[in-house]
């Protein structure tokens, strides 16, 4: 599996930004994609993840300011980003994993996101 994301990039405080994520290669129709992230010197966190069939998971960080959305036909997954804040400035990991036991786990390339005014 492949992923391909885009839409990273720097915005001012309360700024908003899409990304983007295409998967390619040998994808499952049940599987899950979303977003994770990692600010300087911590760990990489849950932004927010969405099942094929539409049950989602977001940090409580985020809630009520990203909205994960998905293009099944596509294999296309979205994080719509609105009010931005200065913390959530960090690389944004693209994720994929089919629905099934003892399957490995897939990783974007990371794109950046910084918010600073």
């Amino acid at each position: 599996v492949q992923l391909q994301a885009s839409g990273g990039g720097l915005v001012q405080p309360g700024g908003s930004l899409r990304l983007s994520c295409a998967a390619s290669g040998s994808i499952s129709s049940l599987n899950v994609m979303g977003w994770y992230r990692q600010a300087p010197g911590k760990q990489r966190e849950l932004v927010a993840i969405m099942a094929s069939g539409g049950s989602t998971s977001v940090a409580d960080s985020v809630k009520g300011r990203f909205a994960i959305s998905r293009d099944n036909a596509k294999n296309t997954v979205y994080l719509q980003m609105n009010s931005l804040k200065p913390e959530d400035t960090g690389v944004y990991f693209c994720y994929f994993k089919r629905l099934m036991l003892n399957v490995p786990e897939f990783w974007g390339q990371g794109t950046l996101v910084t918010v600073s005014s």
